[in-house]
């Protein structure tokens, strides 16, 4: 039987007072209302550690949990039921979970007064979408002025091997023993992995402001639930808006082994870095693993420039079974970078000159039709191409592990995809290289595709 505690606790620190207005928001179990919202995300964080990738399988197995707002005199309480036991110690909540679960009320609350209910942002424009992206992590915190660039983005897949979690961690201790703080997506895996060896490096380095920054975002939160180690979380409002987060904040991007949503990451970071008005934007990126994982790399990349060329593999280099040398061309890249935006006067925690076209900012819903009707041809332009791609990629990864993807998949069958040969040859080889290596789901869990390749 699962174990559950039944509690109110107040917020950490994040938000302590509402309006009326948004309470009542945040208690409206309608389609309009706030509720399932806060309830999906707030039990992702309550279910921090637990070993599962399915979204569905959290919901329905804590499917009596539920998180009610209550408006006193002396400030907010959140009035939990039926929550996960393991989020609490002799009866009270582990500190750095309450403070998650205050960033999700946090983001939840802001993203939907200030930015998707106000005629301020156009969420329908490049720019607009850039301004909202800032406001949110503006509002979260997230951007710190008066720092010189030192937040590594790391990327990789929750579904790895040990050998490959102990890497990730390895690089992490390198890069923390330098002084860099590390953003990830907050889950397991290659997101933890450099989160836990920079904060003993940190430690080691008596270095007390160390960050270790999580972006996440409510479709894949329950998926990928944030580790422990995350001091700082952000909950974007969909994939597009997390993905150009990431962008906009970090000052470099590791990327480790992974699956198709570490390939979503790279083909939307190659497909901006491709733009024209991108052309001379310095922004170092390594592709690194263990011994073990120099086969994967070499799929990665012959499927990069087999599809958007070799310039685009110009893009990034690939070190292999070595954590410091990572370290080091991370430092001297981040050293460019710092170099070209003292000379154009560019902000260094928000990276406003770098162009994101709205094919990468647009949120893709991935229904059936949308899936089949992706043009994955090679006549249009690279970076165009690298977004359908990308699309493409964020399906499956829909379809693998978010609840919505998991349902359609169950009414209507596999998404199916339409690709031209050559391209639908690298990319079976790709599709059925990364299922054979367990990376689609957790170790231990059946995989039954949620794709077909149609040519």
């Amino acid at each position: 039987m699962t174990k559950t505690v039944s509690t109110i606790v107040a917020p950490e620190g994040s938000l302590e007072v509402l309006s009326q207005h948004e309470v009542e928001r945040l208690r409206d179990t309608s389609g309009s209302g706030l509720h399932d919202l806060l309830r999906r995300c707030a039990l992702a964080v309550l279910n921090c550690g637990t070993p599962t990738d399915d979204s569905r399988e959290v919901l329905e197995t804590y499917r009596d949990f539920d998180i009610e707002v209550i408006q006193e005199d002396r400030g907010l309480r959140l009035k939990l039921d039926n929550a996960p036991a393991g989020a609490f110690v002799d009866g009270r909540m582990i500190r750095g979970i309450r403070e998650h679960l205050s960033a999700v009320l946090r983001d939840i609350v802001y993203v939907s007064n200030e930015i998707q209910n106000n005629d301020s942002f156009d969420l329908n424009s490049s720019q607009g979408i850039t301004n909202a992206v800032f406001h949110i992590l503006r509002n979260a915190g997230a951007l710190k002025s008066g720092y010189s660039p030192n937040m590594v983005v790391c990327w990789g897949g929750h579904s790895i091997s040990r050998e490959e979690y102990d890497y990730s961690k390895s690089v992490g201790y390198q890069l923390g023993l330098r002084h860099k703080d590390i953003c990830t997506g907050c889950g397991p895996g290659a997101m933890k992995g450099p989160m836990k060896g920079a904060h003993v490096a940190h430690a080691k380095q008596r270095f007390d402001g160390g960050r270790y920054l999580g972006v996440s975002e409510p479709g894949i939160i329950a998926a990928e639930a944030p580790n422990p180690i995350v001091n700082e979380l952000v909950i974007m409002p969909d994939i597009e808006k997390r993905l150009e987060a990431f962008l906009r904040v970090g000052h470099g991007i590791i990327v480790f082994p992974g699956g198709v949503g570490t390939t979503e990451e790279i083909l939307y970071l190659l497909g901006v870095l491709l733009h024209p008005d991108n052309a001379d934007m310095p922004l170092p990126v390594v592709l690194t693993g263990p011994a073990s994982s120099a086969a994967y790399f070499e799929q990665v990349d012959a499927f990069i420039r087999a599809t958007l060329g070799d310039h685009a593999a110009d893009r990034y280099q690939i070190i292999i079974d070595d954590p410091e040398a990572v370290a080091m061309a991370m430092c001297h890249g981040i050293d460019r970078l710092t170099l070209f935006r003292r000379d154009n006067d560019d902000a260094f925690y928000f990276n406003w000159r770098l162009t994101v076209p709205l094919a990468f900012q647009q949120p893709f819903i991935p229904t059936h039709e949308e899936m089949a009707g992706l043009n994955l041809g090679s006549e249009q332009p690279v970076h165009e191409l690298a977004a359908n791609l990308r699309r493409a990629f964020s399906g499956i990864v829909a379809g693998n592990v978010k609840e919505q993807g998991i349902h359609a998949i169950e009414q209507h069958g596999p998404y199916q995809l339409h690709a031209p040969g050559e391209l639908m040859t690298r990319l079976d080889a790709l599709l059925n290289a990364f299922v054979a290596q367990h990376r689609m789901k957790l170790p231990g869990s059946h995989y039954e595709p949620c794709y077909e390749l149609v040519g």
